[in-house]
């Protein structure tokens, strides 16, 4: 009777630690594997519009209506914008805090007012902190065919 619940033991705990490691795929899926760091990302795209990546980095916030798109910690302080190809899927809302791999298109972009409203509208925003968005914004931003939630 002890081998018996030793054996169940065991087993749950083998199962335990694989639900921890289970990763989440959204889009095209991905190999996480050989993903650069977004510190890494920011120096190769010096002097460029566009260049094809895969990058790891740090979930700092996703959308709150539909988890249509997310940002990710560019390691200085700011953000990188990832939106997803053609509309075609979304992230959960709840990934915040969470290390993810992303495949796709990294470049610079122009930001229009509108857009940068409609995002803080997204992300809950309060109208005053809506309101003091005036000027367009030049950013690194990332569509995404594949995401892994690590």
């Amino acid at each position: 009777m002890k081998n018996y619940f030793f054996a169940l033991s065991l087993l749950a705990a083998v199962l335990i630690s694989g639900i921890s490691n289970a990763q989440s795929y959204y889009g095209s899926k991905i190999d996480p594997n050989g993903a650069m760091a977004m510190g890494d990302l920011v120096k190769q795209m010096k002097g460029k519009d566009e260049m094809a990546a895969k990058v790891e980095g740090k979930v700092r916030a996703v959308c709150q209506t539909k988890g249509c798109w997310m940002t990710l910690e560019k390691g200085d302080g700011t953000t990188m914008r990832v939106t997803f190809t053609d509309y075609g899927y979304f992230v959960p809302k709840d990934i915040d805090g969470k290390t993810v791999v992303v495949q796709g298109r990294a470049k610079l972009n122009t930001t229009s007012v509108e857009e940068l409203r409609h995002y803080a509208e997204d992300a809950k925003k309060s109208k005053e902190e809506i309101e003091k968005i005036t000027q367009p914004k030049v950013e690194l931003v990332f569509e995404a065919d594949g995401v892994v939630v690590k």
